[in-house]
């Protein structure tokens, strides 16, 4: 397979300009798991995929591990993957795509540099597809666009085209474009270099890989019937003339999106995918804190948490915390600082993550995504530093949307329910709250999926079962005002309806949306938050 090289890199910037970190989003069902598999496999980390509807052990997707993600054929919980390709590291950060774990991918991209947006090329841009791009502008993350099952009937590819540019307000640069779709689909053609990936080898032409012509070979005379080949060239000459043309600055900005189109299933456009990350997907770049923007190139070491996860090895009860590092070189056995708490820590165990495998890691540079083992010290916000008090913003929680009392089936597994409710809010599958009225824990969640999640994980990695039954409370808004002692007369004024959060910050239920929008004008002194960073 013909591949563009990549631009020349002094070795003395190696560690921070050959990472890439970006994650894989889209709506659900529009094949980003698949796409994951596939990636990996055209970067040679692991030599069989596993079809994500498959059902043999052998045959499991690497980063669907969970066993609910397993049953389902979703995934709930982001994954990360660390890998090497054609002379660079990669972070592959594959996340949720049912809204009801928006909130858990919404802190994946806090800790991406890019991503990829997966389309289906039958149903087009998609709901969640919409949402997760505004997220992406907020942090002026660049977007490649993978227009995904052209090897299925679907829609026109100039239609495609067209319906992103306007929908989500993006230009289009065409990278590849689809001969054929379907059952007629014949191959990819790479408008940049001119050649042709082929879905099937013609007569005489041996490949190790993907088959590739150059667009006036002769011998694609016998695959491309010349009417065919003639239709297929004026397409391209209105893709050429009616798009923009691939700009890196632009694309690196957020302004434009390069466009491949492929099937993942089939591999087709993968490894081009590929390459075009490895060349254009920008470096690490600064993250902003609470007092400055910190930069990949500095000295001393930094890096925030970004998400938590509890029993990737239930054998163990491991927890272990993710962490985006965002300056200096890391070096295993460091003592860092988490800000929050004051407290040292030594990472002595620092890992680098393939799905549910692991391995220890001696060093890091800024971009990489190591695993920190964590025994309920580190939390979901957290900031690490060489001693530096600052704190990296960005990473909320949100208000959830679905509350519901828990109700134990054995009272006398009590405590073990409460660890396993803390351990999993403290991973982010749910925010717990304690009543000041009461004894019954809360759940809340931004999804009702979340609730069978929870319920699921909680049964299956410890042992015991929980129902969850209505309250009559549609949302939740943090509470806070500059005046402690009007802050306690609302507290006392609505205690039925005030909770506390695991960080002891008061929350107030919300009836419905007429409580929403009387409450706070009965009191203006109080602030009613939809999300909350931690301090």
């Amino acid at each position: 397979m013909t591949t563009t090289p990549l631009p020349s890199r002094d070795a003395a910037d190696a560690p921070t300009t050959n990472r890439r970190t970006f994650a894989i989003i889209s709506h659900p069902d529009a094949g980003k798991t698949t796409l994951t598999e596939k990636l990996l496999l055209a970067s040679g980390a692991i030599r069989l995929a596993g079809h994500v509807r498959a059902r043999g052990d052998r045959r499991r997707t690497q980063s669907d591990w969970m066993a609910i993600e397993r049953s389902r054929g979703i995934s709930v919980s982001s994954s990360v993957m660390t890998f090497e390709h054609l002379g660079n590291l990669f972070n592959l950060l594959d996340t949720p795509g049912h809204q009801d774990f928006s909130e858990d991918t919404y802190r994946t991209l806090t800790a991406v540099d890019s991503a990829v947006m997966v389309i289906d090329a039958a149903k087009g841009i998609e709901s969640q597809t919409r949402k997760l791009l505004e997220v992406c502008r907020l942090r002026d993350i660049p977007i490649t666009t993978f227009v995904n099952k052209v090897d299925r009937e679907g829609r026109d590819p100039l239609e495609l085209l067209d319906e992103i540019q306007s929908t989500l307000a993006i230009d289009v640069a065409p990278m590849s474009w689809p001969i054929g779709m379907g059952r007629r689909l014949i191959g990819c053609h790479l408008l940049e270099e001119d050649l042709v990936r082929l879905m099937e080898a013609p007569a005489g032409l041996e490949s190790d890989g993907q088959p590739t012509l150059a667009w006036d070979d002769p011998r694609l005379a016998a695959i491309l019937p010349e009417a065919e080949r003639r239709e297929h060239e004026q397409t391209i000459e209105l893709v050429r003339a009616g798009y923009a043309e691939f700009d890196p600055a632009a694309y690196r900005e957020g302004h434009l999106t390069p466009v491949f189109f492929g099937s993942a299933l089939k591999e087709m456009g993968v490894p081009d995918l590929m390459t075009h990350l490895a060349r254009w997907a920008p470096a690490p770049k600064g993250q902003p804190a609470d007092t400055r923007l910190v930069t990949p190139d500095e000295a001393k070491v930094t890096g925030f948490i970004f998400k938590v996860l509890a029993n990737m090895d239930p054998n163990h009860r491991d927890r272990v915390a993710f962490m985006r590092l965002c300056s200096g070189n890391f070096r295993r056995g460091m003592k860092l600082t988490q800000v929050q708490s004051g407290k040292t820590i030594a990472i002595n165990n620092p890992i680098f993550f393939f799905a549910r495998d692991r391995e220890i890691v001696e060093e890091a540079a800024p971009g990489d995504i190591i695993g920190i083992p964590n025994h309920g010290v580190l939390r979901v916000g957290d900031t690490l530093t060489e001693g530096e008090t600052l704190r990296f913003t960005g990473i909320p929680n949100f208000a959830p949307e679905v509350l519901r009392r828990v109700r134990l089936a054995d009272p006398i597994r009590a405590k073990q329910m409460r660890r396993a409710l803390e351990d999993l809010a403290e991973e982010g599958v749910a925010q717990l709250f304690r009543p000041l009225l009461g004894s019954d824990w809360i759940v809340g969640v931004v999804g009702a999926l979340q609730l069978d999640v929870l319920a699921s994980r909680v049964e299956s990695e410890y042992k015991v079962a929980v129902a969850f039954e209505t309250i009559p409370y549609e949302t939740a808004r943090w509470i806070s005002c500059d005046d402690p002692k009007e802050l306690k007369r609302f507290i006392d004024a609505h205690g039925s309806s005030v909770v506390m959060d695991r960080d002891d910050s008061p929350v107030y239920l919300v009836r419905d949306s007429w409580d929403m929008r009387r409450t706070p004008q009965d009191w203006p002194a109080i602030r009613f938050g939809e999300t909350r960073e931690r301090r």
